[in-house]
């Protein structure tokens, strides 16, 4: 009752503003280590995964909190682990704005905000501050004005420094907000990167004494042909997760709305039965293997029953979380075996 009042004022204003105020507003009022009062304690349903120890397995999807501002606040609300980020090597201000917009109709958002984040330094700084003890994911993009036959140097760059700090890495290769990002996904680009990352993750491990996982973000927006390219490919990389998936670039569930057109990156109750799709495919590929973190569309706990029956180890929620408030993380929880 309380969020819906919430949201029936918040909605009339502009999305990203109302955003920025959300996260100040849970920072003021979350203390480190302690439920928040608005959603109170969530029960413990351990799990492990990618050789973590994860309290449940509902965690905070990359986007909402890009530089780590709300660290505390997110962690007072019940979730298994933060993503945080996208975060690049350099401060970046994003694409011009307008580029977060609503389509209540759908339970849906797109977004076209383009990385747009503080700069890594920074955002190691707020997780250096904060009182958080929870499981914490980076998710790490690159700049955008690096050209994408020098993507991976930033990745690279990244992943050096967030190593010590993050409990895992996340690789975003699947944002539709950066010019060609996506590329990535494909051929030698994509087998190039994995390598890589791995090659300098078994250096890192060796030099600091301890390996930390990394995960791999992808599209829904992928074909059968891709999707076996892929997972083949993650098989072969010796990388440790896939998310599965990102924002999607298709309309058709959302055709006729007046915000159809916007560019950018649709996600929500669009894209729920697509991503749930990739999922069960790359379970399916994987066969066990590789460990998947399923996103997109969890506004409910049945939808996020649908994508662990699918083959996901873990879920993350982001717009379900605008929808339908702090109070879904706990539904989730209580709701699985």
């Amino acid at each position: 009752m309380l969020y819906s009042l919430f949201k029936s004022v918040a909605f009339r204003r502009d999305p990203e503003w109302v955003h920025e105020q959300t996260l100040k507003w849970l920072k003021r009022t979350s203390k480190p280590g302690k439920p928040h009062w608005f959603t109170g304690a969530v029960p413990e349903k351990p799990v492990e995964v990618m050789g973590l120890r994860f309290p449940n397995p509902v965690g905070l999807a990359a986007g909402m909190d890009k530089d780590g501002s709300c660290i505390d606040g997110f962690g007072s609300l019940g979730f298994g682990f933060l993503e945080l980020g996208t975060v690049t090597p350099r401060p970046q201000p994003g694409n011009p704005k307008p580029r977060l917009f609503r389509l209540p109709e759908h339970e849906a958002i797109i977004n076209r905000m383009g990385f747009n984040n503080h700069g890594v330094d920074h955002l190691l700084k707020n997780l250096a501050d904060s009182g958080y003890t929870g499981v914490t994911g980076i998710n790490i993009g690159k700049n955008f004005d690096t050209p994408i036959e020098r993507a991976e140097a930033d990745y690279l760059l990244a992943l050096r420094a967030v190593y010590d700090k993050a409990d895992y890495i996340t690789v975003n290769i699947s944002s539709p907000n950066t010019s060609n990002l996506r590329e990535l996904q494909k051929g030698d680009a994509f087998t190039s990167l994995l390598s890589s990352l791995n090659r300098t993750r078994d250096s890192l491990a060796e030099e600091k004494d301890h390996r930390k996982p990394i995960a791999v973000k992808i599209a829904p927006d992928l074909d059968e042909a891709q999707l076996d390219f892929i997972a083949d490919a993650l098989l072969q990389s010796g990388l440790d997760a896939v998310i599965a998936t990102n924002t999607t670039l298709d309309r058709t569930r959302v055709e006729g709305h007046p915000r159809a057109k916007e560019t950018g990156g649709l996600s929500g109750e669009p894209v729920r039965e697509r991503s749930t799709e990739v999922v069960r495919g790359l379970s399916r590929r994987l066969d066990g293997k590789l460990p998947i973190i399923g996103v997109g569309g969890i506004s409910h706990p049945d939808h996020a029953k649908e994508k662990l029956d699918a083959g996901a180890s873990l879920v993350q929620v982001y717009t379900g979380l605008i929808y339908r408030g702090p109070r879904l993380i706990g539904d989730i929880v209580r709701a699985l075996p």
